[in-house]
């Protein structure tokens, strides 16, 4: 019993010597303040609450890996968080306080293209350099912003490759690609109605017939008007964006209705759980995803792809039976790119900071980062995922591609 309590009183001396090391390592490092106006409550909270997690799990293994170092000085991150309501006036009014109330000289991103827009003429006008992982319009990227920038790529980019999977599917079947007919449903929002230009452009591309071309109701809660259509015009590709309550909605009801389209492709599949709410009503449905913990990217403070995702999980215990949605994994890539470019900077002045992001070119666990002059990462392409038998497997491009695709989809 003695050698038992010796043990375990050693083991309790361990960890306190563990506990003060990094306590003196936190003192011995300065803070360094970000701001972020995000969604924690209101329509686009569950991917709010992604990305303050994936913020806050990049600041965590920064912390681990020394914290950042500019010049001689150590610092570690710390954010002040405001709750926008999902509400874009009330975005940029938070984003007015943290830079004159709080003097926050650089900010994260808010979630959703919506709201970047709404906050960036306003980090613009005070000159504050922010790095965004969630705002994928690329209306945000034509406004001559030059204190914006965004690791992650386009939205018109996300579904436009559902398109060329149809007409290679149409081909094999011994069809023309222009008899394929496709049906778009979105959400009346700057992210979605890029993703519709970047479907519409393939489509006429590959001469196919749009059958139906609709918006989403605006609360995202009910779409089987659109699905009414679907039934009587029999398109071959369905294809659907309104972020996390749109994809719940669209899966629940093509589920309960029975749709049967042979190739359905839709945004937020991971971040809306579709799988753990809706189980094999999931399966064969296309999933556009940013990142995929199957891809081989890696960098020295995240590890591989995979290794994200599993320290992750550990950190996040709710995650532990989904897949870890990219909004989280490209909110840590967000933190990343400030650590970078402060150390690159070897300053704090933000004019320094701001040319040392628009030089980014950083290999990380959620891909290559490097930004065009209008601030949005050109090194990164979008995959497919596709849901087979509860698992979310990359199909879609080739090279990237896993397995191969199920198709027809079976109701």
């Amino acid at each position: 019993m003695k050698k038992l309590t010796y043990t375990c009183a050693l083991a309790g001396l361990a960890a306190s010597i563990m506990l003060f090391a990094h306590n003196s390592m936190a003192q011995e490092c300065e803070e360094l303040v970000l701001g972020s106006a995000i969604s924690l409550t209101g329509k686009y909270a569950t991917n709010g609450v992604h990305a303050k997690n994936g913020y806050e799990f990049a600041i965590r293994k920064i912390d681990q890996a020394g914290g950042v170092k500019v010049g001689d000085t150590c610092y570690h991150f710390k954010v002040i968080y405001y709750d926008d309501e999902s509400k874009g006036d009330r975005a940029a009014t938070l984003t007015e306080r943290l830079i004159s109330q709080d003097k926050v000289q650089y900010m994260l991103g808010p979630y959703s293209s919506g709201m970047t827009k709404a906050i960036a003429p306003v980090t613009e006008k005070y000159q504050i350099p922010m790095v965004e992982a969630e705002g994928a319009s690329r209306s945000l990227f034509n406004q001559g912003y030059k204190y914006l920038f965004a690791v992650l790529s386009t939205s018109e980019q996300y579904l436009a490759s559902a398109i060329a999977l149809a007409a290679e599917k149409a081909q094999e079947s011994g069809r023309e690609p222009s008899s394929v007919k496709v049906a778009i449903a979105v959400e009346n929002d700057p992210f979605s109605l890029d993703i519709r230009a970047g479907v519409l452009e393939d489509v006429e591309k590959f001469g196919m017939q749009t059958v139906i071309d609709e918006q989403l109701p605006r609360d995202l809660s009910d779409m089987s008007a659109i699905l009414t259509k679907v039934k009587l015009l029999k398109p071959d590709v369905l294809i659907v964006s309104g972020h996390s309550k749109g994809a719940a909605t669209a899966v629940r009801q093509i589920g309960e209705q029975n749709i049967d389209v042979p190739m359905i492709a839709i945004t937020h599949c991971e971040a809306a759980d579709v799988v753990g709410k809706f189980g094999a009503a999931a399966n064969d449905f296309l999933c556009a995803t940013q990142w995929a913990e199957s891809l081989t990217y890696e960098d020295p403070i995240f590890g591989s792809a995979s290794n994200y995702e599993k320290e992750f999980k550990s950190v996040y215990t709710e995650y532990a039976e989904k897949k870890v949605p990219y909004q989280t994994a490209q909110a840590s890539a967000a933190v990343y790119v400030f650590k970078d470019a402060f150390e690159r900077a070897g300053t704090l002045d933000k004019q320094a900071v701001r040319d040392a992001i628009a030089a980014t070119d950083l290999a990380t666990f959620y891909g290559h980062i490097k930004f065009s002059d209008a601030g949005n990462n050109i090194a990164k392409p979008m995959v497919l995922r596709q849901i087979q038998d509860g698992i979310y497997n990359v199909v879609a491009p080739s090279n990237f591609a896993s397995h191969a695709l199920n198709w027809p989809r079976k109701p």
